[in-house]
């Protein structure tokens, strides 16, 4: 049987060998004690594996809480253990059962954290993975190769009717927006009810479609109860839309690749909750595991975070996150990167210069929102901005060149995030 291979980062206060073994057997055939039932033959084939061991460093004080060390020093190293496809299938709660599960709450542990995973080509491809992908996104949002999707969120976040939605909507469209999308904290509130909602938005983008010959993509936050997120699915693809939203730390694996399978729009992975996950150095997942399990689900777009965001992840990290998108494997079916937080046209110049890619849902709330001549201008300074970084323009000379990219400069060039 094909098996799969997962990195660990790990800390504990004993030999580095034995805490392996200790986590190869307690996630799958074994438990704290040997058991008569745990034959040679059964363990041969269904006992995790360790495959490699990497030793690091030594440090004198935990990371997280755990077993004492007997002699004051926990050890780092990266450890690769193997489990064969037999133990849980395609399933993938089952699968994230045993890749993480109960290995947090292990005591010889104090740090963990998943940092990728190896899937067997022949394992994979049971998996359709992203109905449309890169190449899906831009042929329904009519955006050739060179640059970017230019993206916005409706702002304020929750408070808005359908009407005042519908109506920024409009003003995005002439302006040449590409993508919008609800706020993961919109769902259907007391004054915009999700249908209402989806009835006047797609009344604006079907007219302008219309008008145009390009359809600007809307991804509308399903995120609910599976009933209430297939109803919702359904009456978006009946009024016309392209495109649902679902934040997936708090829909799951299931219930997010049950609305994948269905196959009829694109869906916008929101990761909200991902600081959760992955915000301390030796707990939770990296991101490249992370976009591996929503690929399989069927996700087509991926939030990254962004080049000098208002959060607290480096621009490193975010590199990171955007090659792993960008990987064809698994599936040969790359995920569409979403950049944003705080993002304006500023941060353009750094994220090409540091990717040397366009493929992206490059979003900017605030920075097309607040934007000194309004969001049709901000729509049109993030257009110059990316026109310049891809043109080669530094970004001072592309302030001087472009009218409303200068005015982004003047109002946001200043801003500073505090990283303390």
């Amino acid at each position: 049987m094909e098996r799969i291979t997962a990195r660990y980062y790990i800390e504990t206060p004993y030999a580095v060998e034995k805490a392996a073994a200790v986590l190869a057997g307690e996630q799958s055939s074994g438990t704290f004690v040997a058991i008569p039932g745990e034959t040679e033959e059964l363990k041969n084939r269904f006992a995790a594996r360790v495959e490699h061991i990497e030793h690091l460093d030594t440090v004198s004080e935990p990371a997280i809480p755990g077993a004492v060390s007997p002699d004051g020093l926990y050890r780092r190293a990266f450890v690769e253990v193997s489990w064969s496809e037999e133990n849980f299938g395609h399933n993938l709660p089952t699968l994230v059962s045993t890749l993480q599960g109960n290995l947090y709450e292990i005591t010889q542990f104090t740090g963990l954290k998943l940092m990728d995973i190896h899937f067997p080509e022949a394992y994979a491809t049971n998996y359709r993975g992203p109905r449309f992908g890169i190449d899906g996104c831009r042929s329904l949002t009519g955006v050739a190769t060179g640059r970017p999707l230019i993206g916005t969120i409706i702002k304020p976040s929750v408070g808005l009717t359908p009407a005042q939605t519908a109506e920024i909507v409009d003003r995005l469209a002439y302006a040449g927006i590409d993508f919008v999308k609800d706020d993961e904290l919109m769902a259907s509130t007391a004054n915009s009810r999700f249908e209402d909602r989806v009835d006047a938005v797609m009344q604006v983008i079907n007219r302008h479609a219309d008008r145009t010959g390009k359809k600007v993509m809307y991804a509308f936050n399903i995120s609910d109860e599976m009933d209430s997120m297939l109803h919702k699915y359904e009456y978006i693809v009946k009024s016309g839309g392209t495109c649902a939203m679902i934040s997936l730390n708090s829909v799951g694996l299931a219930g997010a690749k049950r609305i994948c399978d269905l196959g009829e729009l694109v869906i916008h992975g929101h990761r909200n909750g991902w600081g959760m996950l992955n915000r301390h150095p030796l707990l939770g997942i990296e991101f490249p595991a992370y976009q591996k399990l929503w690929r399989l689900a069927g996700v087509d777009q991926l939030h990254v975070n962004g080049i000098q965001n208002k959060f607290w992840e480096s621009d490193d990290s975010v590199v990171r996150s955007i090659a792993s998108c960008l990987d064809p494997t698994p599936l040969d079916k790359p995920v569409l990167p979403v950049v944003s937080s705080g993002q304006w046209g500023g941060q353009a110049f750094e994220t090409y210069r540091r990717t040397q890619t366009t493929d992206l849902l490059y979003m900017a709330g605030g920075g097309i929102m607040a934007h000194p001549g309004g969001p049709a201008a901000g729509v049109a300074a993030l257009q110059q901005a990316w026109e310049g970084a891809v043109g080669g323009l530094t970004l001072e000379a592309a302030a001087r060149q472009y009218p409303e990219f200068g005015k982004s400069v003047e109002k946001f060039g200043k801003l500073q995030f505090d990283r303390a």
